[in-house]
């Protein structure tokens, strides 16, 4: 009973071997099915890679479009420190003024009969003047490069759009020209700290 015959032995071998084969198959399929999904992968890598090459020619990254605004930026910068100039006196304005007063010195050494308001004017008035003059120019100068920051969006590339901080800082040194010019033509005209009456 517990003996087998040879032909069911036979028949075990045989279902055995036909389960070995199945086994083979159905591994080579998983390994085809693996190979094939890679080489999908790899294809889809690479078309990935060539799209984003295309889209990079065609819109290049944004710190390569913001380069142009470091000029900008720079000039801005330049119209606060003209406009703080013209309000705080530069070294131009100083020597200005200093030579309108030893001229006026040597005016009144000079003359002899020169009122006080005459000497006045020659030796304080002139160098006042020239002090004023020369703010103005600054704070002119400081109006100038901040309105040239301001406008020159609208005459480069329309695409190229203008950070906050480059407007802010030509606002500013447009408002600080103005400013200056203001009270450089006070100062000039007399309007502002007027000489002394005699």
């Amino acid at each position: 009973m517990g003996t087998k015959t040879a032909d069911e032995t036979g028949a075990d071998t045989g279902a055995e071997a036909k389960n070995d084969d199945e086994a083979v198959n159905v591994t080579k399929e998983d390994v085809a099915k693996e190979e094939a999904a890679t080489e999908a992968e790899g294809q889809t890598s690479a078309d990935d890679s060539e799209e984003a090459g295309e889209f990079d020619d065609e819109f290049p990254p944004t710190a390569a479009k913001a380069s142009p605004g470091v000029g900008q930026g720079a000039a801005g910068i330049v119209s606060v420190v003209l406009g703080l100039v013209s309000l705080t006196g530069g070294w131009v304005g100083t020597v200005a003024s200093a030579r309108e007063e030893i001229t006026g010195q040597l005016e009144m050494q000079a003359a002899t009969n020169a009122t006080v308001a005459t000497q006045l004017q020659a030796v304080y008035g002139d160098a006042w003047q020239a002090s004023a003059l020369w703010g103005g120019v600054f704070a002119l100068l400081a109006l100038l490069v901040g309105v040239a920051v301001l406008v020159r969006p609208a005459f480069g590339d329309p695409d190229q759009v203008q950070t906050p901080w480059i407007k802010s800082v030509a606002w500013a040194g447009v408002s600080v020209g103005f400013i200056g010019l203001v009270l450089a033509v006070l100062k000039y005209t007399d309007i502002l700290l007027v000489l002394p009456s005699t």
